[in-house]
């Protein structure tokens, strides 16, 4: 192929991709808003005149939890004397021995910790 021919088929070519170009749906979902969201003024009212947008669970103050238990745990972290996890088994026996090796493990700390 010569030079003058390959000039005119890039031109041809520029020229066809560039009006193809213009063809493309790329922005037509998007042409005439701001956002995606747009058009939804009628939600957004609603959330704008609610009165409480909390849901009703979070004004449920009545915690399920023990507080004295939770704070002999913080007591046991913050000197040292963290009880170690049983392994989670099926088995009795090696439930059994974990235990027994939790509870050593638990008196031997216990009885090296200082005195307060």
């Amino acid at each position: 192929m010569s030079l003058r021919s390959r000039t005119s088929t890039l031109a041809a070519l520029t020229l066809l991709s560039a009006a193809l170009a213009g063809c493309s749906e790329f922005y037509f979902d998007r042409r005439d808003s701001v956002s995606l969201a747009s058009g939804e003024a009628m939600a957004a009212n609603r959330v704008t005149h609610m009165i409480d947008p909390w849901p009703p669970a979070s004004a449920n103050r009545n915690i399920a939890y023990s507080g004295e238990k939770m704070q002999t745990a913080a007591e046991r972290y913050r000197t040292g004397r963290i009880i170690p996890p049983v392994n989670a088994t099926t088995s009795s026996v090696a439930y059994t021995a974990a235990q027994q090796q939790a509870q050593s493990t638990s008196n031997s700390q216990a009885s090296s910790a200082p005195k307060p």
